[in-house]
């Protein structure tokens, strides 16, 4: 199941499987390199990380949901902004070389770059020592995967977050936590206006691949 739900994770993730695209468990075996079991299986995990979800006796991958993004973006800051005021107290010398490291790499594209930049925001809500913290970051991440995933196809934006990221861990490593507060504030608020923007922007041409998209438009 594990191999099977990695593989159909990513096609969602990446939007080979589009956002409303029905599903089917004999159509996916294919895809998956997996028979219907693992692929049962692995279709409940991704309705849990709210990826897929049931319809009628199938399946269908989970749309694109504005208001959904929007609420998760600020569960995200409340989150990991309590976790970078702790990591300013409790993070090691070797926690914070660590992150670094992620801080400062260079992501070639675009799929790199989301991955590069969620193991960031979760090896910084680590450095708290408060896993629940740092999986709630997790969890965050992963459910705006895709939009992040579309977000960061330009260049632009990756060299922003990374300078970013680097500001944000040299304010913890300074011991400054208003400071490391502040820049993920508005670190996860430029993201979120960044992610609804492009969204809103490319709503009709999402939808002219076949893409669902809904909720509200961005407020303001």
């Amino acid at each position: 199941m594990g191999e099977a739900y990695e593989v159909l994770r990513r096609a969602v993730l990446t939007m080979e499987l589009l956002p409303g695209q029905a599903l089917s468990e004999r159509g996916l075996e294919s895809l998956a390199g997996a028979s219907r079991t693992p692929v049962r299986a692995a279709l409940v995990r991704l309705a849990h990380e709210g990826l897929t979800v049931r319809d009628g006796r199938g399946w269908r991958v989970a749309p694109l949901d504005l208001d959904e993004v929007r609420a998760v973006v600020e569960h995200r800051e409340v989150v990991e902004c309590g976790a970078v005021a702790l990591a300013v107290e409790r993070a090691t010398p070797a926690g914070l070389d660590a992150v670094q490291v992620l801080a400062e790499s260079a992501a070639d594209d675009a799929d790199t770059g989301l991955r590069d930049g969620a193991q960031f925001h979760v090896a910084l809500a680590r450095l708290s020592r408060n896993d629940f913290l740092a999986d709630a970051v997790e969890g965050a991440l992963t459910r705006l995967a895709r939009t992040r995933w579309l977000e960061v196809r330009s260049g632009a934006s990756r060299e922003q977050a990374r300078a970013e990221h680097v500001a944000i861990l040299a304010a913890v490593r300074a011991g400054d936590a208003d400071r490391a507060v502040a820049l993920v504030r508005e670190h996860a608020r430029g993201t979120r206006d960044r992610l609804l923007a492009h969204l809103e922007a490319d709503r009709l041409g999402l939808r002219s691949r076949g893409v669902a998209v809904v909720g509200a438009a961005p407020a303001g």
